[in-house]
């Protein structure tokens, strides 16, 4: 499955998830949710994947990514009223310490709003309906 067909996969279990649930739950509600619907849909997924920060070669913390799905896509989860732009630099953030090629911040608010995210330009992108965002 190429990265655009996950990734629509992807949010689509998200869509499921909220228009089983709606909104007002705290961001684990909907992360573990999310993990059943992407399992239904037989994907591999992980979560609280931890990533390691290097500085000059060497760990110096850690932190956590939401979910892993398929070895390739982070997710991030938010269940804000609106997303921030540090949200979105949280994601690439994640992608830079992997070496991973492609995220998706998806937010469970009043809607479900998400955002692909790339670590590398891609020459050609696909786009969506509630909030791509490109970064080259």
């Amino acid at each position: 499955m190429d990265d655009a067909s996950l990734t629509f996969k992807i949010i689509g279990c998200a869509f499921a998830v909220y228009n089983a649930l709606g909104a007002g739950f705290l961001e684990k509600v909907y992360e573990n949710a999310l993990v059943m619907e992407l399992i239904d849909a037989g994907l591999k997924v992980q979560q609280q994947v931890p990533i390691n920060v290097l500085y000059k070669g060497r760990v110096i913390g850690e932190f956590f990514a939401d979910l892993l799905v398929e070895g390739r896509v982070i997710i991030e989860i938010k269940a804000v009223r609106k997303l921030a732009p540090q949200h979105e630099t949280q994601l690439v953030h994640y992608l830079t310490a992997t070496g991973m090629d492609i995220g998706l911040l998806i937010n469970f608010g009043s809607s479900v709003e998400y955002k692909r995210k790339y670590r590398r330009f891609l020459a050609t992108e696909e786009s969506g309906t509630t909030g791509d965002s490109k970064k080259s």
